[in-house]
């Protein structure tokens, strides 16, 4: 364990794809404001991995989550926001439980993002398996399309995220493979059950009670690490967009919008005319305008009376220190991250598709995923 554990493995996984230490610091560090001193010799690799731990961050699940809805499945939607939620619940609370730093010297870090973050578990590690597997468990039996190739996509998926956290110098070893086992046991005791949670959150009159205030005893018995970390923000996003997505959902359900379709599984994959590769992209368009419009809207207003109930200066509240102890910019902060993110996920699945649907270029198989 100690073996996985050593930052020197993590440094000569750096010198194998082209990260070399040097003396002075290059003109992307100055930029970043970094202390890390390298260079870069393989900008393939460079780009690539950055692209890979995207695909585990913030702004890859606020393109990604409302995309799928829009323009392929709801159903599969709602299962693997689910599975990806309860896992980086559960991956992000250990993280602040157990308290290990990220690899030191001579591992270079070539990003700050994370830098105030702990390291063990990576819960990229953990979105590397929930998401991508969960996509491919869940129209497996639901699609006509070649298990081996699914299959593959969601291995090159995961490896390319968990490889790129260690080119990039936020993880060891160790925390990887930590990462990737707790989230193969989260799935497996989740998914078979998943399809029985679902059909309860649509259809129970008490699920939207269920899921406002289970989230919220979540994220206030969030796990304290002792000082205040990114991770529970993040955690509190991730949590209130599933409780948006499933409120919308259930909202669809029982107001008649949501019905079953005639047709039986597996459903025959179709490519998309020209017709529906336009539509595809006017949803899209139109659909992360109103989520950008609506994000900032709702972010400065409630941020702005919590500051007034609290009778708080805006302006000084933001600049102020995030630290447990400043009780009310933890207060806020965790408030106003729970309230835009659970509209932002209501609306993706419950406003804006009959936005769509009254311009006329609705997916047509969107009030059927059941």
């Amino acid at each position: 364990m100690n073996y996985l554990k050593n930052p020197v493995l993590v440094a000569r996984i750096q010198y194998f794809f082209g990260v070399k230490t040097e003396i002075k610091a290059t003109h992307e560090q100055k930029k970043e404001k970094s202390n890390n001193k390298y260079i870069i010799e393989n900008r393939f690799w460079y780009y690539l991995f950055l692209f890979g731990t995207a695909l585990g961050d913030e702004t890859f699940y606020a393109f990604f989550i409302p995309f799928w809805f829009w323009n392929i499945d709801g159903a599969v939607g709602r299962r693997f926001v689910l599975v990806w939620s309860i896992v980086m619940y559960i991956g992000q609370g250990i993280k602040d439980i157990i308290r290990w730093p990220r690899p030191g010297p001579p591992v270079v870090q070539l990003q700050n993002k994370w830098a105030v973050e702990y390291g063990m578990p990576s819960t990229h590690a953990m979105v590397g398996v929930s998401i991508p597997f969960s996509v491919f468990l869940f129209t497996l039996n639901r699609y006509q399309y070649s298990t081996s190739l699914g299959l593959s996509v969601a291995i090159l998926w995961c490896t390319l995220i968990c490889v790129s956290r260690l080119y990039l110098g936020m993880h060891t070893i160790l925390d990887i493979i930590v990462g990737l086992i707790l989230a193969v046991l989260i799935m497996c005791v989740m998914v078979p059950f998943v399809d029985l949670l679902d059909d309860y959150l649509l259809r129970s009159s008490t699920s939207p009670l269920l899921l406002l205030v289970s989230s919220i005893l979540m994220i206030v018995y969030y796990p304290n690490s002792g000082k205040w970390t990114p991770t529970r923000g993040d955690t509190t996003m991730i949590i209130s967009v599933c409780v948006g997505i499933h409120i919308g959902a259930w909202l669809n359900f029982q107001t008649g919008l949501m019905t079953p379709t005639e047709l039986a599984a597996p459903y025959v994959i179709m490519w998309p005319s020209y017709t529906m590769l336009g539509c595809m992209v006017m949803r899209t368009s139109i659909g992360f305008t109103c989520v950008i419009l609506s994000k900032d809207i709702c972010k400065n207003l409630t941020y702005n009376f919590l500051c007034t109930l609290l009778k708080e200066d805006v302006d000084n509240l933001k600049k102020s220190e995030n630290t447990l102890q400043n009780k009310h910019k933890t207060f806020v902060e965790l408030c106003y991250k729970y309230i835009y993110c659970s509209m932002v996920g209501f609306n993706t699945v419950y406003l804006l598709p009959q936005l769509f649907r009254f311009l006329r270029i609705e997916r047509p198989t969107f009030f059927t995923g059941i």
